[in-house]
């Protein structure tokens, strides 16, 4: 069978053919906006959903729809913290309180019974949609990813966390510890300092070279670029997340710090960069392997290269045997470098504070210590890390206290009952540790300082969802182990030369709960070395 298909000429065509691309632009425009009219209506059906789900459950007020509560929030970390405190406390008595930020509906967790819930689950393990802001620098690394993307990502990353692992770092830590030592030596029995930026710099210098194998030497120069850069991220993601009107692109960048979050975006992540480069480009070339190699920061070329989380990410694969790509390796070196450094350094300056309030405590760290190491100052072994049981407590009661991440936040992937309330699949739930880790039921006397919970007969019948500084369940973190090997090295080097003595009470300190709950003045100590 022939088909003739007939092609007409001249200006009756064109018209034609005109005609044609006018009724097809016609109807494609008249699809989009169904599509972005279908859009709209689920948008809004779903919000209305929720909205009348959620009525049953206590929550802030006055609620305003659309914006909900978002316009009752001051920007300033300490503002906004303390307002979410004295909400908690408002409803301390019910199961759990709701907060609307913007459209987004979020119900806020603080008893341990309704925390498990979420935690203990298999399937509530999306991160919220806060989380989406440290997308353009994190990627969808280990602590933004969900899904099947989350669990081949842990499969293969849990590796480069293993004990053995772990005690190749030992040495940065040392040596780097030393640095600190030095620069508080210089302040011992001089008066008053804040200890907060001085700590905090020995612990992004810990874990830059143990991520990547890169010294930075934050500790001899503060105010690179780099370090200057990751400070401003921090505080430019944490803003935007409580302003909803900033949440799109456009109007961040238009009206917002958009250009400045993307100035700083682009140190980091042309930093990141350069250092897998220059790192694969070694390993191509075999100046270094998985295995051996040369310290190329040492004056000796007979000395071993150390190993760095970077190499084994770059050595990785799946199941399959397929590796990382480029874009995973920078997303998950930037995700190490973020929730590695200000954590820890945030655990210590707490410690150190609560230390230097309860000289009695401090007396009982001294004298193990002192049974641990004698009159040594060497190096800590791994030997060591495991004989300091009191300075472990102590670790975790101020975790307790004050938790370096003050609050985090799930999404629902399905309908839920918490407390005999349904929570409906898409809500965010709000857990705050902060709060959980003051709950009289398993902490008596929740405000005083007391590490002796922790010791394994006091704390082993403890709900392990009552006391959650990294999380619980199966998405805790993959760095836990890291970070307490960290506080001990660090602590017991101080500690073994300096009696610290704190020069703040708990009044005089203003808490900033942001991306991570640091004081809002600093740490102020005096030192004294030990005789």
């Amino acid at each position: 069978m022939c088909v003739c298909v007939c092609v007409g000429t001249g200006p009756q065509a064109a018209l034609m053919a005109s005609g044609n691309w006018l009724l097809v632009g016609t109807s494609l425009g008249a699809v989009l906006l169904a599509l972005l009219l279908l859009i709209t209506l689920y948008s809004v059906g779903d919000y209305v959903h929720k909205w009348h789900r959620l009525k049953p459950i206590p929550g802030v007020s006055p609620t305003y729809p659309i914006l909900g509560n978002a316009l009752l929030f001051k920007p300033k970390g300490e503002d906004f913290f303390l307002q979410l405190l004295e909400s908690i406390d408002q409803f301390k008595d019910e199961p759990l309180m709701k907060v609307w930020l913007g459209p987004l509906p979020f119900i806020v967790l603080f008893h341990a019974e309704c925390v498990e819930k979420i935690l203990s689950s298999s399937k509530h393990l999306d991160k919220s949609y806060a989380y989406t802001f440290l997308q353009p620098w994190l990627g969808t690394g280990l602590l933004t990813s969900t899904g099947d993307k989350w669990r081949r990502r842990r499969k293969m990353l849990t590796p480069a966390f293993h004990f053995s692992i772990l005690t190749e770092f030992l040495e940065v830590m040392n040596e780097q510890t030393n640095i600190l030592l030095e620069k508080l030596e210089a302040k011992a029995g001089k008066g008053v300092f804040n200890c907060f930026n001085k700590i905090t710099l020995c612990a992004l210098d810990i874990i830059c070279e143990t991520a990547m194998g890169k010294k930075i030497h934050a500790q001899e120069n503060s105010e690179s670029e780099y370090i200057q850069a990751i400070y401003r991220m921090s505080d430019l993601i944490q803003r935007r997340q409580k302003m909803p009107w900033f949440w799109l692109d456009f109007v961040y960048n238009t009206f917002g710090e958009g250009k400045e979050h993307n100035h700083n975006l682009r140190i980091l992540h042309s930093f990141t960069e350069k250092v897998i480069a220059e790192r694969v480009r070694e390993m191509e070339t075999h100046v270094e392997s998985n295995h051996s190699g040369f310290d190329l920061d040492s004056n000796s070329k007979s000395k071993k290269k150390r190993k760095a989380f970077l190499d084994l990410i770059l050595s990785v694969t799946d199941e399959n045997g397929k590796k990382l790509s480029h874009q995973d390796i920078r997303e998950e070196v930037d995700t190490i470098m973020f929730e590695g450094h200000d954590t820890t350094a945030a655990a210590l300056n707490w410690t150190l504070h609560l230390l230097g309030s309860h000289p009695n405590v401090l007396k009982k760290v001294h004298k193990e210590l002192d049974d641990v190491f004698g009159n040594s100052d060497r190096a800590v072994t791994m030997e060591d890390l495991k004989n300091l049981h009191f300075l472990q407590c102590v670790i975790k009661e101020s975790l307790r206290l004050f938790p370096s991440v003050p609050f985090f936040a799930r999404t629902l992937c399905e309908d839920c009952y918490i407390r005999g309330f349904k929570v409906p699949k898409g809500v965010n739930a709000i857990i705050v540790p902060y709060v959980l880790h003051r709950d009289p039921t398993y902490f008596p006397e929740p405000e005083e300082f007391k590490p002796e919970r922790f010791l394994l007969e006091n704390s082993s019948k403890l709900n392990p969802y009552a006391f959650i500084p990294f999380s619980a369940g199966i998405r805790n973190c993959i760095g836990q182990r890291f970070a307490i090997m960290e506080e001990k090295v660090i602590l017991s080097t101080i500690l073994r030369r300096f009696h610290v003595e704190a020069k703040q009470c708990r009044e005089d300190l203003v808490l900033m709960g942001e991306l991570i709950l640091r004081p809002q003045n600093g740490i102020w100590i005096e030192l004294h070395r030990r005789k």
